[in-house]
């Protein structure tokens, strides 16, 4: 496949989970991908997996300085940048908003919120020097509806959806284009916390949650990697501003 033949992409979050589905498959479609994380040990087994189209590099993407690191390290071993997945998140302490404290709340914001801001900062210079690019930036269905649980989480990926369609308008006369990815429950490492936490056994309860889409299964990792592949493609040269929702069903009702 050679749908991002030439294209070099930059994944937060890589090593794991979404993240690293998205490096997968981009890869085979012909992309060169930095995979970005701070889980090192996950990051580097994938790069030696893949191979010489992907590098390894440590960043926390809520530390401005080691985002710009990272970025700079794309492009002196890749030589551009075109593509940036702002998928690295968490989802953060499951309270009451009243229950919650100022660190708590800030944790999350600082990855969530912060960190898509400082890499579409970065992203933007070296985009602009090769022409265009797509940035991708995962949201959530709780981007999009509401929910009683996890507040910090939901108002963080509400900030994403609409710092997504600024930026879109801010960044089209560069031919930078910048839309929202929107999951329904993906069977990953943070969804499989979030149940244990909130039930203990996340097994159990697997199938309840995924009672919760209409298409009555949960997500795939590979589900969220295939609409990131379409959208840094130049099959979506004329998407910009968008929300690709993922969900199952689950945002219909």
């Amino acid at each position: 496949m050679d749908r991002l033949n030439g294209k070099v992409a930059l994944v937060t979050g890589g090593a794991q989970g979404i993240g690293a589905a998205c490096v997968q498959r981009m890869v085979e479609a012909g992309a060169r991908v930095a995979i970005v994380d701070v889980l090192d040990a996950a990051g580097q087994a994938l790069e030696r997996q893949l191979g010489e189209r992907t590098c390894y590099l440590h960043a926390d993407v809520s530390v401005e300085a080691e985002v710009a690191r990272a970025v700079q390290a794309t492009v002196a071993r890749f030589g551009r940048l075109d593509v940036m997945v702002n998928n690295a998140g968490i989802s953060g302490a499951n309270k009451p908003t009243h229950e919650l404290t100022e660190a708590e709340w800030d944790r999350v914001q600082a990855i969530n919120v912060k960190g898509v801001f400082f890499c579409t900062k970065h992203a933007i210079g070296p985009m602009r020097a090769a022409g265009g690019g797509s940035i991708i930036n995962l949201s959530s269905i709780y981007g999009l509806v509401g929910a009683p649980d996890v507040p910090p989480y939901h108002a963080s990926k509400g900030a994403v959806r609409l710092m997504s369609k600024t930026d879109a308008l801010l960044y089209a006369a560069d031919r930078i284009r910048v839309n929202s990815i929107h999951p329904g429950f993906i069977w990953t490492p943070m969804v499989e916390h979030h149940l244990t936490t909130l039930h203990g056994d996340a097994a159990a309860h697997q199938r309840e949650l995924a009672a919760l889409h209409p298409l009555g299964h949960l997500g795939e990792a590979d589900d969220i990697a295939w609409g990131v592949v379409y959208l840094a493609s130049e099959e979506a040269k004329f998407v910009t501003g968008s929300e690709l929702v993922i969900d199952g069903g689950y945002s219909c009702r």
